[in-house]
């Protein structure tokens, strides 16, 4: 039996199919600990304790029976409440008007990581729709990160309840989004792993809706406490479905492999602001402390200027890509399920939901055309430093984790911000080109709060992130920084 809730997915499942683990401990296990601590941390929405003791005794039927196994045999996970519904279970996408809402289907990701062996625990808590970068919603509130022992400060969001339930050792792998840094702003304030993979690797089933479309802002993927971890389950959910029209096949899923802890043929860029935000000193400290270990670990390290567009028209054009989404999605919530975001319900719902729904509603066609000549230059910027280097590293969020009232600073070392959201969350320019990006731990400030760096590849260059990510983590490794591993 493991000791604690911190082992590592692959060494879970190695251990259950060796007979080593049994699937109905290892539930029991979890849920104890979810019922233990969730309280105070607000991760879960829904804890499926009856459908995950199922799962499990049929999961140990398997193994004492000689089955095949998958690999993800027996380990527990957690499914954030949005695009990834399970059948018979409520979906509630963080909204209050649909507290009652029960999935008539499974969705694709959710059925291949239970076709992999994975069981269930729960659906984890999100913002409305994903919308913000922090995880709150009316329904049932925000949700903190683990290291802040006051649960004052936020998980981030938008995939903030699986991000703070892997950092407490309350399931051993869970699912994310990201629109805008929703894997990524949440993983660097629960000091955790994610994977914002290539647009189109991991299909998506949830059609029509406005984030399936050839734009290629909206990602599923996956979050973990290791590379190795985040590596096998992108493994998993990977790959080309009919469901998805935009989903593509790669000869290879098998980025395990690709986790070595080998750097030492990676160039890797660093810029510590993309020449254009304001970025804290605790931040730029932490990730630079983390890009010199990579050098240490045998990877090429050298700063570099990135000739994006100006801050400004970036906020434009991600303002006029992403926030017409949710207004699509909004009238579909009307109709779907006479659920309506700027007039009856409206006070059921947080108030920057309503804000983003009524601003994307307020873009015209020719504000999202605009949009694509900003996005072409940043992509076009990208690559030319891509072309030179294997990886471009920079910090995932401009300070540390924010309390739980503040969708933003409006203010970074003493110096005033724009009063955006954006100018904190550093991940969705990158939404905007639809690069890879792996996000790892980088550190710990002096006062114990977690900090993000993003890892940008080339498209589909999945495999050589997670090589980078793995080496990092190799060279400052960061299992035992997890409050709940006393």
């Amino acid at each position: 039996m493991v000791e604690e809730n911190f082992e590592s997915a692959t060494a879970l499942a190695a251990a259950v199919r060796a007979g080593d683990v049994s699937p109905v401990e290892l539930v029991e296990q979890y849920l104890d600990r979810i019922e233990r601590r969730d309280d105070n941390l607000n991760a879960y929405v829904t804890v499926l304790g009856e459908r995950a003791r199922e799962q499990a005794r049929e999961a140990e039927r398997a193994v004492e029976t000689g089955d095949e196994l998958g690999p993800l045999h027996g380990v527990p996970v957690a499914i954030k409440d949005l695009h990834q519904p399970i059948e018979g279970v409520p979906n509630t996408m963080g909204l209050k008007p649909l507290a009652d809402n029960v999935a008539e289907e499974t969705g694709l990701i959710v059925e291949r990581l239970e076709a992999a062996g994975a069981i269930v625990l729960g659906t984890t808590n999100t913002p409305e729709m994903g919308h913000t970068m922090r995880t709150y919603n009316e329904l049932v509130g925000p949700t903190a990160t683990p290291f802040d022992p006051e649960g004052e400060r936020n998980a981030g969001g938008s995939s903030g309840g699986s991000a703070a339930a892997l950092a407490d050792g309350l399931c051993a792998l869970a699912t994310g989004s990201d629109v805008g840094g929703s894997l990524r702003i949440p993983a660097a304030c629960c000091g955790v792993v994610s994977v914002k993979p290539t647009f189109g690797l991991v299909p998506k089933d949830n059609r029509p809706d406005a984030f399936s479309s050839a734009t290629p802002v909206g990602v599923l993927g996956p979050l973990a406490r290791t590379v190795e971890d985040a590596a096998l389950m992108l493994s998993v959910v990977a790959g080309h479905d009919d469901a998805d029209p935009f989903s593509v096949q790669t000869p290879d899923h098998d980025y395990v492999s690709a986790t070595d802890g080998d750097a030492t043929d990676y160039s890797v860029a660093y810029t510590p602001d993309l020449d254009t935000f304001p970025v804290a000193e605790s931040v730029r400290s932490v990730c630079r402390a983390a890009v010199d270990a990579l050098d240490g670990a045998g990877a090429t390290v050298t700063d570099t200027d990135v000739d994006a567009p100006p801050k400004g028209d970036l906020n434009f054009a991600y303002g006029t890509t992403a926030t017409p989404l949710f207004a699509a999605r909004a009238e579909w919530l009307d109709e779907a399920y006479d659920v309506d975001v700027t007039g009856d319900d409206a006070d059921d719902l947080s108030s920057t939901f309503v804000r983003t729904v009524q601003m994307g509603q307020g873009h015209d066609t020719v504000d999202y055309l605009r949009a694509n000549e900003t996005r072409t230059t940043l992509y076009d910027a990208v690559e030319a430093v891509l072309e030179g280097h294997d990886v471009l590293a920079m910090p995932a969020t401009a300070t540390p984790p924010l309390t739980h009232d503040e969708p933003y600073p409006t203010e970074i070392d003493g110096e005033a911000t724009g009063g955006l959201p954006m100018d904190w969350g550093l991940a969705w320019p990158f939404n905007m080109t639809g690069h890879p990006v792996v996000t790892v731990p980088a550190g710990l400030t002096d006062d114990g709060l977690p900090v993000g760096l993003q890892l940008v590849g080339k498209r589909y260059g999945e495999a050589d992130l997670l090589a980078v990510a793995s080496a990092l983590e190799a060279e400052r490794p960061w299992a035992d920084t997890y409050p709940g591993t006393e």
